[in-house]
């Protein structure tokens, strides 16, 4: 009975997002016209009053309804996940999507992890995500004007009847199977890591936080209310979709990066480029709700973005779901399905797109500035950031729409490194200029001269590497700007009061720091990485980097639903250094039937050796793979140093809003 309960509640839940879509609807619609009314009537003063009146009682009396049914809504899909998760820890094998995913041997964990990595679970938990942020809303938000947060309510109970349609008549994921298995086909074995059971969540967060924002967007521009009120409702859900991408994506890199054993942490996967793109587009959001929220520009901007960072997800959503991708990421290989995405993705993007080109003509220009000034380096941010997107965007797609006219082709690294690279550099040179301007208007002179500090840093670091030779032109430009950005990141807290400086400061200022430590991290791993393939017998010495690495011997382990292989490799640093082992592996799973490669990596202060083992060659030889990768973990510091400095600017936006309402409330 309890996929009965689990699915009778995802019915519920659906009925409750209809309801709510026809309740918003409606009192928009009334109070509109209430207000049409009141502001033609040519009555007595008291007839005003009077239509006053009944207009408040009118929306406060939609409020009161709308506001608990999209609780109950988040309730009852949160109460769909959980059972879903409690049929997959009991390992019922009636239900279809735990016989096809799972298997009685594997280890809690994953059993519960498996839950949410498979195609109809993913979804599950994408609306049950979607769901508990809408209750989130009707819960929390009491500074946007009431017609504007019944619409915003409206839009996200439309987003979420068309994933509850998809679920329910699509991809059920509590589907009996009869008769049952005696056991499951198991999950797939590279799917069966910790970072299954934190990247997915984290990443949906970030999507749903970025439907949010779509939301508000969607129910400003329905009730015409584009000002900085809005933006300020908007931006803590814009800064936390924006910290959670960041945090799925630096998971992602690293989990793809020594679970995958091909040494690498991007490789611009279609899958892997999903993500990216609503991260890109958030970011450049993220800076424009803030000029919105605190200077009142920026106002069709911050609309087309949040337009555009939602479509990003919707696209990255029918990509990783159509099953027109094969990858390790990849959910679905229903054309039914993919239809059924694509038909949301028209809808939801066309809609907005079309309320956008019918509402931005009435939205104000907000406040002017000169184009040497905080605004035009955010504008000039976020042009860069839009053509990456483009980039990116066509990258990722063309091979798709090339395929489908029956011509077969790639497009990899080289490409996106090639076109994007070279944007990407300028993007940072802005952005280390960006907090060195003044609002509104600033002079070059003024500009040039502060950022002496940044631009000499940057030179020493081209001299020494040009000194240094063998480093290929961007990697070198990429480090020297890193160290340039670094630099310019910590110069909003020269000559402050560090104690006085508000908290979403330093959170502007570690989110910069950490964006040039990834920098930092990316060109040196492009640099200075040494790699080595060999042909390794027992005993026989190898060299990568400063290390030398012997295989002492293979040995057999078994581990809970797996076999393996295991080499044991003992690693020495230098002459002197002492020794360490490294144990990578090669394992073996029954269910389903695959083999995989288990990196050993050993951490060190200036980087990371690598080490993968191969298949044996039938002369007592076995194939090993080496890196040693200087300071690539900058990389994932960086991401995290990303994610922080968001945190902090949320809690200081969060608390500086709490203090104003308090102020308010005893004026």
């Amino acid at each position: 009975m309890i996929a009965e309960a689990g699915l009778a509640a995802l019915w519920f839940a659906a009925a409750l997002a209809l309801l709510q879509l026809v309740l918003a609807a409606l009192g928009v619609w009334l109070t509109s016209r209430l207000s049409v009314a009141q502001g033609a009537s040519t009555g007595s003063a008291r007839t005003g009053q009077e239509g006053d009146a009944a207009k408040r009682l009118l929306t406060d009396e939609i409020m009161a309804a709308v506001r608990p049914v999209a609780v109950v809504q988040g309730l009852l899909a949160l109460l769909a996940m959980l059972l879903l998760i409690t049929v997959f820890a009991r390992s019922d094998m009636s239900v279809l999507l735990v016989a096809e995913n799972s298997h009685s041997d594997k280890p809690m964990l994953y059993k519960i992890a498996g839950a949410w990595g498979n195609h109809e679970g993913s979804m599950l938990l994408w609306v049950t995500i979607l769901g508990i942020a809408g209750a989130a809303v009707a819960v929390l938000e009491r500074t946007l004007a009431k017609p504007t947060l019944i619409a915003t309510l409206g839009a996200q109970a439309a987003i979420a009847l068309g994933f509850y349609a998809f679920l329910l008549f699509s991809s059920n994921p509590f589907a009996r199977l009869d008769p049952a298995p005696a056991d499951g086909n198991g999950l797939n074995p590279l799917l069966q890591d910790p970072g299954l059971a934190f990247h997915p969540p984290t990443l949906y967060i970030g999507y749903v936080g970025i439907s949010i924002a779509f939301s508000f967007a969607v129910g400003a521009m329905v009730t015409r209310d584009v000002g900085p009120a809005f933006a300020r409702a908007m931006r803590p859900w814009v800064l936390g979709a924006w910290i959670f991408l960041t945090l799925g994506i630096t998971a992602g890199s690293y989990w793809a990066y020594y679970e995958l054993g091909w040494g690498g942490w991007w490789f611009w996967d279609p899958v892997e480029n999903a993500s990216l793109m609503p991260w890109l587009a958030a970011t450049a959001l993220l800076h424009s709700v803030t000029v919105l929220a605190t200077r009142d520009g920026l106002r069709a901007w911050t609309l087309m973005l949040a337009v555009v960072a939602f479509s990003m997800s919707m696209i990255g959503t029918f990509l990783v779901r159509s099953g027109i991708l094969t990858s390790v990421h990849a959910f679905a290989v229903d054309p039914t399905r993919g239809s059924f995405i694509l038909a949301l993705l028209a809808l939801y993007i066309g809609g907005a797109m079309l309320l956008f080109a019918l509402r931005v003509g009435t939205v104000k220009q907000g406040n002017s500035f000169d184009f040497v000034s905080r605004e035009g380096a955010l504008i000039a941010n976020n042009l860069l950031l839009t053509v990456i997107l483009g980039i990116v965007l066509i990258g990722t797609l063309y091979p798709i729409v090339a395929a489908a006219f029956g011509t077969q082709l790639s497009v990899g690294p080289p490409f996106f490194d090639k076109a994007a690279g070279p944007v990407a550099l300028v993007l940072v040179a802005v952005m280390a200029a960006g907090p060195l301007l003044r609002w509104r208007r600033d002079t070059l002179a003024a500009v040039l001269a502060r950022m002496t500090v940044p631009v000499a840093a940057t030179g020493v670091v081209l001299i020494l590497l040009a000194t240094i030779g063998g480093v290929a032109l961007l990697p070198m430009l990429g480090l020297a700007l890193a160290v340039g950005l670094a630099a310019a990141s910590l110069a909003p807290l020269w000559k402050r009061n560090l104690r006085r400086t508000p908290l979403f400061t330093y959170g502007m200022v570690v989110s910069h720091l950490g964006i040039a430590v990834s920098l930092a991290g990316m060109a040196c791993d492009t640099a200075f990485t040494q790699a080595t393939l060999v042909a390794a017998r027992v005993g026989e010495p190898q060299h990568v980097g400063p290390f030398t690495v012997t295989l002492d011997g293979i040995k057999p382990v078994i581990g809970p639903n797996w076999s393996a292989l295991e080499a044991r490799l003992s690693v020495r640093r230098g002459d002197d250094g002492a020794t360490f082992y490294l144990r990578p592996q090669s394992r073996f799973f029954a269910n389903p039937v695959t083999v995989t490669s288990e990196s050993a990596i050993a951490t060190r202060w200036d980087g990371q050796l690598y080490t993968v083992l191969g298949e044996p060659d039938g002369t007592g030889r076995w194939q090993l793979r080496l890196w040693w990768k200087p300071f690539v973990t900058l990389i994932w510091l960086g991401g995290a140093l990303i994610a922080i400095g968001g945190a902090l600017s949320l809690l200081g936006r969060l608390a500086r809003g709490r203090r104003a309402a308090l102020r308010e409330a005893y004026a």
